[in-house]
């Protein structure tokens, strides 16, 4: 939840739409699958195809990804701020995502981020992914932090899920990506953050 990155897949999506002769899709229409993963952007831009077809566009659509990396969508507003309060403060922070971590590698020197990120878990660095709570216990032990020590930010349900299965304090994000029937305010988090400026507040992040 640091990087817009539904601009990127949007224009990913488009070249692998243009390709099928179909029109671009919309940003709104696609900006709501973008935390669900490849596989449920794959669906929404291409309804009409079966399973097998959209699982066998998923390594196209990586790839195609990777050329789009960071080239249309910037940091989420107030992110750098909130980064460079959380490391003045003696802070660390780092990603655990379900990207391929590949992907995530890649990106974090587009964002000057290389040396800021303290570790970095991606979906396939591990036997399990969100919503299980190895990648969140592994990055915890990885920094010598106790989870229970640790606060985890996301915008998606498995993001919180992970985080109570860990041990760890909890965000929603309500600036990531939501499906309109999604409802942040039954997931269990701790707090709610509008936007991450809101973070900006020590008051504001969970006890």
């Amino acid at each position: 939840t640091l990087l817009d990155s539904a601009p990127d897949m949007l224009a990913t999506v488009n070249a692998l739409r243009a390709a099928r002769g179909a029109p671009d899709m919309r940003l709104d229409e696609l900006r709501p699958h973008v935390s669900k993963g490849s596989r449920a952007m794959i669906a929404a831009a291409f309804p009409q195809l079966g399973q097998a077809q959209r699982e066998e566009m998923v390594p196209v659509f990586l790839a195609r990804y990777e050329n789009e990396l960071a080239k249309h969508g910037p940091p989420f507003d107030g992110v750098e701020t909130l980064l460079g309060a959380i490391e003045a403060d003696g802070g660390r922070w780092g990603i655990v995502t379900n990207k391929p971590e590949y992907l995530a590698r890649l990106l974090l020197p587009l964002l000057g981020w290389q040396t800021r990120c303290a570790v970095l878990i991606g979906g396939d660095s591990l036997p399990q992914r969100k919503p299980h709570p190895l990648p969140l216990l592994h990055a915890a032990q990885s920094l010598y932090v106790a989870p229970e020590d640790c606060v985890y930010v996301g915008d998606d349900e498995r993001d919180i899920i992970a985080a109570r299965a860990a041990g760890m304090r909890s965000v929603v994000a309500l600036w990531g990506y939501r499906l309109p029937e999604d409802a942040p305010e039954r997931w269990g988090g701790d707090v709610m953050a509008g936007s991450p400026r809101d973070l900006l507040d020590p008051a504001s992040w969970p006890a």
